[in-house]
């Protein structure tokens, strides 16, 4: 399959870029390329292959998760300047 000049302009259109006139044989002999790999590709027998989830034999070692509560805001609220019941108070910074 090949890709043509109008098909180039329209790509270019909807991909906001801007193909000069000058660069549009390059850029057709390029798409036409990616588009015949593709086409290969997709021409692969991949029937009695058995997917992948991942290329490498690798496994992220991970914690147990732990439930921990902890109730600092007194320990927190000591850095800011005014509290109320547990709350900050801010200036107003809408009018």
């Amino acid at each position: 399959m090949s890709i043509n000049k109008d098909q180039i302009k329209y790509l270019s259109l909807l991909s906001r870029m801007d193909i000069q006139e000058s660069e549009m044989n390059d850029v057709e002999e390029k798409l036409s390329k990616i588009i015949d790999f593709v086409d290969q590709l997709q021409s692969i027998d991949t029937e009695e292959i058995q997917p992948m989830a991942h290329p490498l034999n690798q496994f992220q070692r991970l914690r147990a998760d732990k439930v921990i509560e902890e109730n600092n805001r007194d320990k927190i609220q000591k850095n800011t300047k005014s509290t109320d019941r547990g709350m900050y108070i801010v200036p107003k910074v809408i009018e």
